[in-house]
């Protein structure tokens, strides 16, 4: 194995004593060499796995992070709507002139932007993936090496050790007390005993022990390998904000059908319009009604999220992550690992009643080296106790350390006269099981956990590790000695607590430590309600009754694994957005069941296999930039869908009135095409990708439709009150012209005061947005080649100034609405 993997899963693959795993309490036993093979397999030789590579019986499945280049071209230019306005494009070539297909042009523009920031995203996601991606163990001629999840081969031994996921099917050939959780594949919680012969499948992963297996299926054979691979894929599904942008879409799409008929005949009977042009009054009504920058900005402002995250090394494996990550309330933190580091350090060893200090350090020392995959409290103590001064001990049996039961343990023998040279039982594990309630050791317990610190206690049994019997009989157990260990507080856990709390974001630390030992961490990084603490053992199991516990409380201590789930949702049933960090196989289905799952790089397998982020560079500092560009991303996709909706609105309204009234419609589709430009199109793309704060809230349509239909409302009586007043003022062979630019100058007046209230707050930035799409238009006005391009040239003063009138009165009431709307539907 290399230096790499032990590290990752000395110090965080196996599941801590203090923090609880997702399982059952398993019955005790030892687990000696009647499970393993006397002989260790050396695995295949070089030539075999050659041999089987040129067969193909190699793990082939394609492990992608992201959409294939063919998958992003084909989502980005076979759209419904890229199909509606490319006939309504392909119609103006026809008629022309060209300057009414100006739209078309925006349309294949946007497209390529879109790919083009969709692939940037791909190569981002892919390349992180890279890194973060799972490198199981394999034995080959005699030697672990580390691997590709795609370079094992039918055969191939893989190395099992605490917090490992299963990547192939296989059959077990070693187990040094091996336990494996497939309740991702059964949904049984319970773990699994594995002895060689035992069969254990993709998709499962190890809680506790090791061993290694042969494997048996891979490649595309292994189903459930296939089922991973789907699951793990980036998605641009399941999201709020593209299921609701959908939902609009869709009722669009069933108004553009009838408005189009019944534009072109109201355009070609009516006014007798020649049929070019009641086609392009046509088109010139239907294309405004269409949404297509608001798809755009949404894959567009999606992407850059991903980029923007990629180069923080966070790795974002399901886009949606970003949008739920806004709208979460509420963070559930496991503290090793997200608090604190994962490693520790031995700071006392506290010999109890008079127990021997010699003997105490032989005992930890032996139990140090007794298990070849220490989890972080263990290695600390070997670190502490190397394996000489175990000189003369053996260790005739193990129970490896499972955080359902919060010990571990070991059957020595020590040397003639040291221990009586006789099998002792060793216990190390957490003092307030192991002991009987009223111990003075346990008093001593819980003034070290007061000031943070971590204690285990060593304990001798009478009974054998098998025995069922070992912790119901107190007396059995004589403590030994408390190993104190310090715990390392990451630097930047303080200042990311500050800003959750800034934000509104409720911080819960669940953790399966000593409830005081951890209220005392969170209180030195200053979390409020710290030094309330709440064991969990004594929590109710009643889910409304848990929630309402959770709520009032900040920090839970021996919190077992299936209480983690059950806390999740609890959280979620009282409405509460809920994310949850962790990276030991004793968070994984808290993890999976909550709304956003964070795993921290150097976890388990398991951990970063459900998480939907990964923080790559293992630092709690990096979720404060993951929330701010969630929050980024959805405040801003709902700010910019009011202007893209808002047109809509007045365009369909604007349509009825004309099929009514029995009038030519006012516009032709290139002066949408530049009100849509100025007014929406390029100030959404600056205002989607500016910094916004805001906790995303639920119901999308319904938030965005309050204010999009009044506005629309509005925009579109202004404008057709301006052009009914101008079709009686202006008459003559130009009439139409003038009448047009006189309803063009209102639109883009009320527009721009959309425009105004939406991008507030105000910045200077967004000040001289506003200003600018303003001054723009004014150029068109006033320059001669423009006029004649966009068909827009202002008559006389009358009708000009009725206009600035109109749309003067409509922005007043704009803002009256605006503001009732806030306070009688508020968000």
């Amino acid at each position: 194995m290399t230096e790499r993997a032990e590290t990752v899963r000395g110090e965080r693959g196996a599941a801590e004593p203090h923090e609880g795993t997702v399982l059952a309490v398993p019955s005790p036993r030892t687990d000696t060499a009647a499970d393993t093979p006397a002989t260790r397999s050396p695995g295949l030789t070089a030539a075999e796995v050659a041999e089987r590579t040129a067969l193909g019986q190699v793990n082939d499945v394609p492990v992608r992070s992201s959409r294939s280049t063919a998958d992003i071209v084909r989502a980005n230019v076979f759209t419904r709507f890229n199909a509606i306005i490319g006939v309504l494009f392909a119609i103006i070539l026809v008629v022309g002139p060209i300057q009414d297909g100006l739209f078309g042009f925006v349309i294949l523009a946007n497209t390529l932007i879109g790919i083009v920031q969709e692939l940037r995203a791909k190569r981002t996601l892919d390349n992180l993936a890279v890194i973060g991606e799972s490198r199981p163990t394999v034995r080959r001629d005699g030697a672990a090496v580390e691997v590709r999840t795609n370079e094992i081969v039918l055969g191939d031994l893989v190395e099992l050790g605490p917090g490992d996921k299963v990547v192939v099917d296989g059959t077990v050939t070693e187990s040094d007390g091996l336990e494996v959780d497939e309740s991702l594949l059964t949904g049984e919680a319970d773990p699994v005993h594995k002895r060689p012969g035992d069969t254990v499948m993709s998709g499962s992963f190890v809680v506790a022990g090791g061993g290694a297996f042969t494997t048996t299926r891979v490649g595309r054979e292994a189903y459930a390998a296939q089922l991973a691979e789907e699951a793990s894929r980036f998605t641009l599904v399941h999201s709020e904000l593209r299921s609701g942008i959908s939902q609009i879409l869709k009722y669009i799409t069933w108004m553009i059908v009838p408005a189009a008929i019944g534009l072109v005949l109201s355009q070609l009977l009516v006014e007798d319009h020649s049929v070019d042009e009641a086609i392009r009054r046509m088109v010139g009504g239907i294309v405004p009604m269409v949404p297509e920058g608001l798809v755009l900005l949404t894959s567009i402002a999606f992407a850059i999220g991903v980029i923007r995250l990629g180069r923080q090394q966070c790795l974002v494996q399901e886009l949606p992550a970003i949008e739920g990550l806004a709208r979460v309330d509420t963070v559930c933190l496991d503290k090793t690992g997200t608090l604190t580091e994962g490693g520790m350090d031995v700071a006392e060893v506290r010999p109890l009643d008079g127990a021997d200090p010699a003997l105490v350090r032989q005992v930890l020392a032996a139990l140090g080296g007794s298990d070849p995959r220490p989890n972080a409290s263990l290695k600390a103590i070997a670190d502490a106790h190397p394996a000489a001064e175990a000189a003369g001990w053996t260790c005739t049996g193990a129970l490896p350390f499972s955080s359902a039961r919060k010990y571990s343990g070991a059957t020595l023998t020590g040397p003639g006269g040291t221990g009586g040279g006789t099998a002792s039982t060793w216990l190390l594990g957490a003092p307030d099981v192991l002991l009987a309630p009223g111990s003075p050791a346990l008093a001593e317990t819980d003034r070290l956990n007061e000031q943070g610190l971590r204690v285990l206690l060593l304990a001798r049994s009478s009974h054998a590790l098998d025995d069922p019997a070992l912790l119901a009989d107190p007396t059995a157990t004589e403590p030994t000695a408390l190993v104190v260990l310090e715990q390392r507080l990451r630097p930047e856990a303080a200042d990311t607590l500050r800003y959750f709390a800034e934000q509104d974001v409720s911080a819960k630390v669940i953790s399966g430590d000593n409830a005081v030992s951890v209220g005392a961490v969170a209180a030195k990084l200053g979390l409020p309600g710290a030094h309330s603490t709440v064991d969990a053992r004594t929590l109710p199991e009643d889910r409304e009754e848990l929630a309402a516990a959770l709520e009032d409380g900040t920090v839970f201590g021996r919190v077992t694994p299936q209480q983690k789930r059950d806390m999740v949702g609890a959280l979620q049933s009282r409405g509460h957005t809920v994310a949850m960090t962790g990276d030991g196989v004793n968070d994984v289905l808290a993890l999976k069941d909550a709304d956003i799952g964070v795993s921290m790089g150097s976890g388990s397998e398991a951990t970063k296999a459900v998480a939907q982020i990964v923080l790559l560079n293992n630092s709690f500092a990096t979720l404060p930039s993951v929330v701010a560009e969630g929050r980024r991303v959805i405040g801003n996709i709902e700010r910019v869908a009011n202007l893209f909706l808002t047109k809509t609105v007045y365009s369909v309204l604007l349509a009825l009135l004309v099929i009514v009234s029995q009038v030519p419609y006012p516009f032709l589709p290139r002066h949408l095409t530049l009100l849509g430009g100025l007014t929406i199109g390029i100030p959404a793309f600056f205002l989607a990708l500016a910094p916004n704060r805001e906790r995303a809230r639920p119901h999308f349509v319904r938030r965005v439709m309050r204010y999009a239909i009044p506005s629309g409302l509005i925009a579109a009586t202004a404008t057709f009150t301006v052009y009914l007043l101008a079709r009686h003022h202006y008459t003559g062979a130009d009439a139409l012209e003038a009448e047009t630019s006189a309803a063009t100058l209102t639109l883009f007046l009320v527009a721009l005061w959309v425009l105004a209230i939406i991008a507030r707050p105000y910045t200077w930035w967004r000040i001289g947005l506003v200003l600018t799409m303003a001054s723009a238009f004014v150029v068109v006005l006033v320059t001669p080649f423009l006029q004649d391009f966009f068909a827009v040239r202002l008559v006389g003063t009358v009708m000009p100034w009725t206009a600035v009138g109109v749309a003067a009165a409509s922005a007043a009431l704009l803002e009256v609405t605006w503001r009732w709307i806030g306070r009688r539907f508020p968000g």
